[in-house]
């Protein structure tokens, strides 16, 4: 068993080309003995963007603070604020966007370990 806090975790710049103010936090994944879902929590800072990409694995998100947009694989954006869940499916183009002058996004990203 393993209890961990948000503010324990080192957040770590989001490197990967097309990202802008994204940070990550992994708190639970297969080195913590995770036998399905790696966990991370993704801050988005005002005005910043995570990569727009895709992968060949889903991952579930829940938006713990602030509000933005989720980018769809046509360009459309959805808007999603705190207490939103959503899913993206395998080889669904996306990206998240914090649309906010002022405050984070923060959100829950589960991901299948072995992508961590």
């Amino acid at each position: 068993m393993k209890i961990v806090s948000l503010n324990q975790i080192e957040k770590k710049e989001v490197t990967m080309k097309g990202a802008n103010k994204a940070f990550k936090q992994v708190l639970l994944s297969r080195e913590d003995g995770a036998p399905v879902y790696s966990y991370r929590v993704f801050t988005v800072e005002p005005g910043g963007f995570t990569p727009y990409h895709q992968h060949d694995y889903e991952h579930m998100n829940y938006i713990i603070e602030g509000h933005g947009v989720l980018v769809n694989e046509k360009g459309e954006e959805q808007k999603i604020k705190k207490g939103d869940f959503a899913l993206v499916l395998p080889n669904e183009k996306h990206q998240y966007r914090n649309k906010s002058k002022d405050k984070p996004m923060v959100l829950i990203c589960g991901v299948p370990k072995q992508f961590e």
